[in-house]
Protein backbone atom coordinates (compact mmCIF):
# COMPACT_ATOMS: atom_id res chain seq x y z
CA UNK A 1 0.00 0.00 0.00
CA UNK A 2 1.38 3.61 -1.02
CA UNK A 3 0.25 7.00 -0.08
CA UNK A 4 1.49 10.33 -1.03
CA UNK A 5 0.45 12.44 1.64
CA UNK A 6 -0.29 16.29 1.33
CA UNK A 7 -0.48 19.14 3.82
CA UNK A 8 -3.59 21.32 2.48
CA UNK A 9 -4.97 24.45 4.12
CA UNK A 10 -7.47 23.49 2.06
CA UNK A 11 -8.68 20.82 -0.88
CA UNK A 12 -11.85 19.65 -2.71
CA UNK A 13 -12.80 17.11 -4.71
CA UNK A 14 -14.75 17.25 -8.10
CA UNK A 15 -16.87 15.41 -9.45
CA UNK A 16 -19.29 15.00 -13.17
CA UNK A 17 -18.70 19.21 -12.32
CA UNK A 18 -19.82 19.68 -8.69
CA UNK A 19 -17.92 19.52 -5.52
CA UNK A 20 -18.35 16.24 -4.01
CA UNK A 21 -15.89 16.48 -0.58
CA UNK A 22 -13.85 19.43 0.90
CA UNK A 23 -12.18 20.26 3.88
CA UNK A 24 -9.95 22.99 5.43
CA UNK A 25 -6.93 22.44 7.11
CA UNK A 26 -5.38 18.96 7.17
CA UNK A 27 -3.95 16.14 4.65
CA UNK A 28 -5.37 15.04 1.56
CA UNK A 29 -4.31 11.38 1.35
CA UNK A 30 -3.62 9.67 -1.88
CA UNK A 31 -3.91 5.41 -1.76
CA UNK A 32 -3.21 3.01 -4.30
CA UNK A 33 -3.63 -0.48 -3.08
CA UNK A 34 -1.58 -3.56 -4.14
CA UNK A 35 -3.01 -7.39 -5.06
CA UNK A 36 -0.47 -8.33 -1.52
CA UNK A 37 -1.88 -5.52 0.82
CA UNK A 38 -3.66 -6.79 3.78
CA UNK A 39 -5.44 -5.35 7.06
CA UNK A 40 -1.54 -5.10 8.65
CA UNK A 41 -0.52 -2.08 5.99
CA UNK A 42 -3.80 -0.55 6.56
CA UNK A 43 -2.70 -0.43 10.58
CA UNK A 44 0.49 0.39 9.69
CA UNK A 45 -0.35 3.27 7.76
CA UNK A 46 -3.07 4.21 9.58
CA UNK A 47 -1.22 4.90 12.94
CA UNK A 48 1.78 6.65 11.02
CA UNK A 49 -0.91 9.21 9.20
CA UNK A 50 -2.94 10.65 11.85
CA UNK A 51 0.56 10.89 14.51
CA UNK A 52 2.90 11.96 11.53
CA UNK A 53 4.29 15.58 13.06
CA UNK A 54 4.20 17.49 9.78
CA UNK A 55 2.31 20.67 11.27
CA UNK A 56 4.19 23.66 12.77
CA UNK A 57 4.19 24.43 16.36
CA UNK A 58 4.23 27.87 17.72
CA UNK A 59 7.50 28.30 17.23
CA UNK A 60 7.17 27.26 13.38
CA UNK A 61 8.61 23.83 13.56
CA UNK A 62 7.30 21.12 12.08
CA UNK A 63 6.01 19.57 15.58
CA UNK A 64 2.18 18.58 15.35
CA UNK A 65 0.06 16.03 14.42
CA UNK A 66 -3.35 15.98 12.82
CA UNK A 67 -4.43 15.07 16.27
CA UNK A 68 -3.26 17.77 17.61
CA UNK A 69 -4.15 20.44 15.23
CA UNK A 70 -7.77 18.59 15.39
CA UNK A 71 -7.41 18.98 11.14
CA UNK A 72 -9.23 17.24 8.63
CA UNK A 73 -8.45 14.33 6.00
CA UNK A 74 -9.40 13.72 2.46
CA UNK A 75 -8.82 10.22 0.97
CA UNK A 76 -8.22 9.89 -2.59
CA UNK A 77 -7.93 6.41 -4.55
CA UNK A 78 -5.57 6.47 -6.78
CA UNK A 79 -4.04 3.00 -8.66
CA UNK A 80 -1.60 5.26 -10.29
CA UNK A 81 0.94 5.13 -7.53
CA UNK A 82 1.81 1.58 -8.61
CA UNK A 83 2.86 2.76 -11.82
CA UNK A 84 5.90 0.87 -13.21
CA UNK A 85 7.71 2.77 -15.37
CA UNK A 86 10.87 0.75 -16.19
CA UNK A 87 10.15 -0.47 -20.17
CA UNK A 88 9.33 2.04 -22.54
CA UNK A 89 6.40 5.50 -21.73
CA UNK A 90 3.55 3.88 -20.91
CA UNK A 91 3.29 3.29 -17.80
CA UNK A 92 2.39 -0.68 -16.30
CA UNK A 93 -0.10 -0.38 -14.03
CA UNK A 94 -0.29 -4.53 -13.29
CA UNK A 95 0.78 -4.29 -9.17
CA UNK A 96 -2.45 -2.03 -8.62
CA UNK A 97 -5.22 -4.24 -7.07
CA UNK A 98 -8.68 -4.82 -9.08
CA UNK A 99 -11.42 -3.41 -7.87
CA UNK A 100 -12.81 -6.62 -6.06
CA UNK A 101 -9.27 -6.84 -4.06
CA UNK A 102 -9.27 -2.53 -3.56
CA UNK A 103 -12.29 -1.53 -2.98
CA UNK A 104 -12.64 -3.89 0.29
CA UNK A 105 -9.82 -2.24 1.81
CA UNK A 106 -9.93 1.08 0.56
CA UNK A 107 -13.08 1.25 2.78
CA UNK A 108 -11.20 -0.61 5.67
CA UNK A 109 -8.80 2.43 5.10
CA UNK A 110 -11.33 4.68 5.40
CA UNK A 111 -13.10 3.50 8.57
CA UNK A 112 -10.20 2.74 10.38
CA UNK A 113 -9.29 6.20 9.91
CA UNK A 114 -12.64 7.45 10.76
CA UNK A 115 -12.83 5.38 14.05
CA UNK A 116 -8.73 6.51 15.14
CA UNK A 117 -9.92 10.33 14.65
CA UNK A 118 -13.12 10.12 15.89
CA UNK A 119 -14.58 12.08 12.95
CA UNK A 120 -15.83 12.05 9.16
CA UNK A 121 -13.39 11.27 6.51
CA UNK A 122 -13.94 12.58 3.12
CA UNK A 123 -13.38 10.72 0.37
CA UNK A 124 -13.29 10.42 -2.79
CA UNK A 125 -15.20 7.94 -5.34
CA UNK A 126 -13.06 5.03 -6.33
CA UNK A 127 -12.73 4.48 -9.87
CA UNK A 128 -14.51 7.79 -10.88
CA UNK A 129 -12.65 10.31 -12.85
CA UNK A 130 -11.73 13.31 -10.27
CA UNK A 131 -10.11 16.86 -10.41
CA UNK A 132 -8.79 17.36 -7.23
CA UNK A 133 -7.86 20.53 -5.82
CA UNK A 134 -5.80 21.46 -2.86
CA UNK A 135 -3.48 24.34 -1.86
CA UNK A 136 -0.42 22.46 -0.82
CA UNK A 137 0.75 24.00 2.30
CA UNK A 138 4.42 24.32 2.47
CA UNK A 139 4.49 22.60 0.34
CA UNK A 140 4.75 19.50 2.34
CA UNK A 141 4.62 16.19 0.75
CA UNK A 142 5.42 12.93 1.87
CA UNK A 143 5.65 9.15 0.66
CA UNK A 144 5.02 6.28 2.58
CA UNK A 145 5.29 2.26 1.30
CA UNK A 146 3.97 0.25 4.05
CA UNK A 147 6.25 -2.43 2.44
CA UNK A 148 9.61 -0.59 2.73
CA UNK A 149 8.15 0.98 6.31
CA UNK A 150 10.07 4.31 5.36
Amino acid sequence: MRVLIQRASKASVTIDGKIHSKIDQGLVVLLGIENEDSHEDIDFLVKKIINLRIFDDNHGVMNLSLVDIKGEILIISQFTLHAMTKKGNRPSYIKAAPPKIAIPLYNRFVDQLQNSLNKEIKTGVFGAHMEVELINDGPVTIWIDSKNRE
